[in-house]
């Protein structure tokens, strides 16, 4: 929302307002007009708004206002409240994307603060996984290259400056003022590679004295988490921070509390060893889990089939290296079954292919990635190593004599296909022209085109003689699917893409789900139950093997793209049945807070399996019973969220868990049978050496905040640690402990483009705060968004918040400085009543949007409506002035509403304007009466009926356009051309009649408020004639009237209720205008108003010859009719 929308228009604001200081100041007014005071280049509103929170955290800080106590009873329902984030990775500075989400959890924490919960916001530091450890071991090898500190190459840099005159910059890619700046060295930039790593560190601020410090590790856990404190701190983040933490071990207590988790696990026959496919690193070693890639997070291993289609001797002369081995054309396949309809194979005639050595007989022909993903599975001479004997190009595989598993043709040829991607399976395709449209239309082409074969050189031989063998029988395709959708469809190429693509949806899962065999022993038996059996058959038969590949390119953090590797490593039981239907359980019983949400979640748990928990690269925790291996990133993060309600006991205050040497635990105190005590209702332990008031202390937390009530996240961590969170607590916790709810939302944009270092539309949380305030920053992250889609943070909307904040704080100094000439008394006139009314509202609204969480209707009924009332209020009370005591409340209220989203600003008016004791963050939820609605419809019926009454106004001023034909005098001679002399009458007519009634009587009658519905159309319309109108002569005409008010009052009963059926307003209107004929008076710029009854004989005389322009615009409920005239003039 725009800073505008608040405030009434300028031009409606007239001079009696500016007269009084209390409504406008000049420098109220230039805030208003958006004028600001100070130059283009100032920035003292933001800067007032940074002095405001330093002074205020200096406040919380002496009254450490945010540490959180258990309590020894129970809490009760609403009476605590345990929220928490997933902790950010240190490996860098937190940004507005962080900011974003953690936002959304602060503002939970600080709203249950407000109204008197106990809050516990906990915040730690995630270093476990490869990218510390990765980018360490980049500038050790930077170091080790280039020196310390290292001069990189310039490769290039005199050919190009010589062979190239200077350009002339073009104005319009001069960096933007708002982008962020990245550096690149003059070899990356050339190159378009990755920055070195010591180059990324000198956008950290760090001078190269310091740098090649980095090269160990754990100066990165030092470095960062510090660093990441402050800046929450700064942003006004309402955590306990002695209970805060990093992972590793580093921290030999959190440590610890992994080692008996993971041991925990494998007691429970959760963890096991186990042979799986798996994404995987080859330049780190290991498994490349989700955290560990900087791109394609949530890929898994697609599998497929390689059917071994042996290439028949004699050898074309590429091959003759190769004579004395068996050598295949390796064709990747997700369709088995169809290989009984194999009429060629398909090769790329430019793809790049190789001969690989598979073992001391066998040589496969496939592309070099494919190859390599074959090496980690178990298929290559030398494990992990690809042995090219042979480079070879598609061309030279054009022609080869095969013979193919399971087809009826004794010989096929291999062929060209010009749609084949190498970037998927192995480059080879087998063809199965009966069921697939690809290759049943490249097949097609080769036949039709003579051309096309001469251009590669296929002999007819290798062609003309195949045709489509049915092998499947599919439900209105027949038994050459192929060929039928394909004619359907109007295809003529190969060419075809995209009508290809949607031939292959058609057929595809209608030929897997109905699709009967027609083949040997097969026929008439379900494609879906047969296809594990052949491919079994097949692996048996030694003529296929099992194959698998990434779904999507992977790239590890080191750099690397990823294969599918079979490893033999430990891993986490995720969907096993027993363990699955408890996850279910406690995700039914969760808050999501969105559909969507919920949907991630199930679906994830419908295909979540075995999850690799083991790495041997990076940091972490060691797997307690085979330390070889580290606890992997997104596995030593799943119940963490438990230690911290006893963090604080543990760590004394120091991030890393070593305190002092008079820390009252020791780390080889906790063992698992503490753990077991604390987390997983294990007996007390006997033999432990920590003093028993110690134990119960840290039994009391965990008893005290658990389970945890919101846990926040982006909606990228639904398919791995939101799942995982939940199977653990499942497994080792009492089903009382179990998470009660999660909210995802979507990614932050910035200015509605994706927030990227390289485009340089980025924010640091600690620039955002420089440049904006940290309230002003929390203010646009509350208006960015709060559903799952990806939200949008607008610059704009940020420097409004500044203008707004600081205009509200001028505002109300002048109030407190001017507040003897307030109107005394309690609040007695209309607009008091509506203000009031307008206040008790906005607690109402406000306090249901912050339960929901949803943050921007938060912000829009606690903050811009309540300003907008408060606005309306102050030029509805003209010369009597506005009331002390509504507008002390009005203070009071919205700084309290606002204060989970700008705390520091409504500290400061908690304490310097309205002079309260204690804390903003702690004063309660504001008390109200219920709102009345009925004030607020006849508040709106009053604010509309001005806006009415405005343009009847107006259009009497300028004469009617079709002219005057009732004989009336014109009515611009009956007006003065000053309006102040102009009288206003007003008629109200307060009750339906004539046919109007006879039709709310009908619907009364003919309305179920059960179901909320009206008998049908044709009813009404029976019931319209058997009424009392129904037999006027001039019905039909009626009847034309009577249906769109019909529609109309149906149509408001359905929004509104029944009451819209009401034959009058619920409240009086003549009292409501009469009451406001001086707002009225002021609005319309007149000498005097009188509100009159259209149904009083004696007030239609006052209306003279005007009269006419009642018959024209009748009154009705809700619908007053104004006259204009200058008594002055003769009527």
């Amino acid at each position: 929302m725009k800073f505008w929308s608040a405030w009434p228009s300028i031009r409606s604001i007239r001079s009696s307002e500016f007269d009084n200081p209390l409504l406008f100041s000049p420098r109220i007014a230039c805030s208003i007009m958006g004028i600001s005071t100070e130059s283009n280049k100032s920035f003292a509103r933001r800067d007032e708004l940074l002095e405001i929170e330093k002074k205020v955290h200096t406040w919380w800080e002496e009254c450490n206002v945010f540490s959180a106590e258990s309590r020894q009873e129970s809490p009760g329902p609403g009476e605590k409240f345990f929220g928490n984030f997933p902790f950010p990775y240190m490996n860098g500075f937190l940004h507005l994307g962080h900011a974003f989400s953690l936002s959304k959890v602060e503002f939970a924490a600080a709203y249950h603060r407000l109204r008197g919960a106990n809050v516990l916001f906990p915040f730690g530091f995630h270093c476990t996984g490869m990218p510390i450890k990765a980018a360490a071991d980049r500038l050790a090898r930077e170091i080790q290259q280039f020196g310390d500190p290292p001069v990189f190459p310039v490769l290039g840099e005199e050919e190009e400056t010589s062979s190239k005159k200077p350009e002339k910059e073009d104005s319009s890619t001069e960096a933007q003022p708002d982008k962020f700046k990245g550096k690149k060295s003059k070899a990356a930039a050339k190159s378009g590679t990755q920055l070195y790593q010591w180059e990324i560190m000198h956008s950290f601020d760090l001078d190269d004295a310091k740098i090649s410090k980095f090269k160990e590790p754990g100066e990165w856990l030092k470095y960062f988490p510090p660093i990441a404190v402050d800046d929450l701190k700064d942003f006004g983040l309402g955590v306990d921070w002695r209970r805060s933490f990093v992972t590793t071990d580093a921290n030999p207590f959190f440590d610890s509390f992994v080692r008996w988790q993971m041991r925990k696990l494998k007691t429970l026959g959760k963890i096991v060893k186990d042979v799986r496919y798996t994404i995987f690193s080859p330049l780190d070693g290991q498994p490349c889990a989700d955290h560990d890639r900087a791109s394609g997070e949530g890929v898994l291993p697609q599998e497929y089939t390689i059917v071994k289609m042996e290439v028949v001797p004699p050898f074309p002369e590429k091959l003759v290296a190769l004579e004395g081995r068996k050598v295949f054309l390796a064709a990747a396949t997700l369709r088995p079954e169809t290989m009984f309809g194999q009429t060629n194979a398909w090769v790329l005639p430019d793809g790049k292919y190789g001969a690989f050595e598979i073992n001391e007989t066998d040589v496969y022909v496939l592309t070099h990635r494919a190859a390599l993903n074959l090496a980690y599975q178990g298929f290559s001479r030398v494990p992990q190593k690809p042995a090219c004997l042979v480079e070879l190009s598609g061309q030279d595989l054009i022609g080869l004599r095969l013979k193919a598993p399971l087809t009826t043709n004794e010989i096929i040829y291999a062929l060209p296909m010009l749609t084949i991607l190498t970037d998927k399976g192995t480059g080879i395709v087998t063809s199965v022209p009966s069921d697939a449209p690809d290759d049943y239309m490249a097949l097609h082409d080769l036949k039709a085109k003579p051309g096309l074969r001469a251009k590669y050189g296929v002999k007819d031989e290798w062609v003309l003689p195949f045709e489509t063998i049915p092998i499947i029988e599919i439900p209105g395709f027949g038994d050459k699917p192929a060929e039928k959708v394909c004619s359907d469809m109007k295809i003529k190429s190969q060419n075809e893409k995209e009508k290809l693509a949607e031939a292959k949806k058609q057929t595809y899962l209608k030929g897997f789900t109905e699709g009967i065999m027609l083949v040997e022993e097969f026929k008439g038996r379900k494609v879906q139950e047969v296809k594990p059996i052949i491919r079994k058959k097949l692996i048996e038969m030694g003529q296929a093997i099992m194959y698998s590949e990434p779904e999507k390119k992977v790239m590890s953090r080191s750099g690397d793209e990823c294969v599918v590797a079979l490893t033999d490593q430990w891993y986490i039981t995720y969907g096993e049945s027993d363990w699955k239907k408890l996850a279910e359980e406690c995700l039914e019983n969760m808050n999501l807070y969105a559909d969507e949400t919920r949907h991630g979640f199930e679906h994830t748990l419908s295909w979540l399996n075995q999850w690799a928990c083991s790495r041997s690269f990076g940091l972490g925790t060691r797997i307690p019973w085979d330390e070889e291996f580290l606890v992997e990133s997104l596995s030593d993060s799943t119940i963490y969220m438990a230690y911290y309600t006893v963090a604080h006991l543990l760590h004394q205050g120091d991030l890393y868990g070593g305190g002092s040497c008079n820390n009252p635990v020791k780390p080889e105190q906790m063992t698992d049978e503490v753990w077991d005590f604390l987390f997983s209702g294990g007996p007390y332990p006997e033999s432990s050496t920590i003093p028993s008031h110690l134990l119960r202390k840290m039994k009391q937390e965990f008893e005290y905040w658990y389970p945890f009530d919101l846990r926040v996240s982006g909606k990228d961590l639904i398919q791995n640690h939101l799942t995982f969170c939940i199977y653990n607590h499942t497994a080792i916790m009492e089903k009382r402990h179990w998470p009660r709810g999660f909210r995802c939302n979507g990614h932050i944009m910035l200015n509605s483009e994706k927030m990227s270092k390289s485009t340089g539309n980025f924010r640091t949380l600690k620039q955002a705060i420089q440049d904006f305030s940290a309230d002003a920053t929390r203010f646009s992250l509350a208006d960015a968004g709060d559903g799952v889609d990806d939200a949008n943070f607008v610059f704009e909307t940020a420097n409004a918040a500044i203008l707004r904040l600081t205009k509200e704080l001028a505002w109300m100094k002048e109030i407190a400085d001017a507040e003897t000439t307030l109107r005394a008394g309690p609040p007695s006139t209309f607009a008091d009543r509506v203000f009031a009314n307008e206040i008790n509202l906005a607690v109402k609204m406000t306090e249901q949007h912050y339960q929901n969480y949803m943050f921007r209707e938060a912000l829009k009924t606690g903050f811009y409506d309540l300003q907008a009332a408060r606005d309306e209020y102050r030029f509805s009370c003209g010369a009597s002035g506005l009331n002390r005591e509504l507008v002390w409340r009005f203070m009071d209220v919205q700084t309290r509403l606002i204060t989970p989203i700008c705390p520091h600003y409504a500290e400061h008016v908690w304490r310097e304007l309205l002079k309260k004791d204690g804390f903003a963050v702690r004063a309660g939820w504001p008390e109200s009466d219920a709102p009345d609605l009925t004030l607020k419809s006849a508040n709106k019926y009053l604010q509309d009926s001005i806006v009415m009454m405005r343009k009847l106004l107006q259009k009497q001023i300028t004469g009617s356009k079709k002219g005057n034909k009732q004989g009336a005098p014109p009515v611009t001679q009956l007006l003065a051309e000053d309006n102040k002399k102009v009288v206003g009458l007003i008629y109200v007519n307060e009750e339906y009649d004539g046919w109007k009634l006879e039709c709310l009587r009908i619907l009364q009658s003919n309305f179920d408020p059960k179901t909320r519905s009206f008998a049908p159309d044709a009813e009404l319309m029976e019931a319209l004639r058997n009424s009392e109108i129904g037999q006027d002569a001039n019905f039909k005409q009626i009847q034309k009237l009577c249906m769109p008010f019909l529609r109309f009052k149906k149509d408001e009963t359905l929004a509104l209720g029944v009451q819209a059926l009401d034959l009058r307003l619920a409240f009086g209107e003549t009292e409501v205008l009469s009451e406001n004929s001086d707002l009225i008076k002021r609005q319309l710029s007149l000498e005097r108003v009188e509100v009159l009854s259209a149904a009083d004989p004696d007030d239609l005389q006052k209306a003279g010859p005007l009269r006419s322009l009642l018959v024209q615009n009748p009154p009705s409920p809700g619908n007053p009719t104004a006259i204009f005239f200058d008594p002055n003039v003769r009527r």
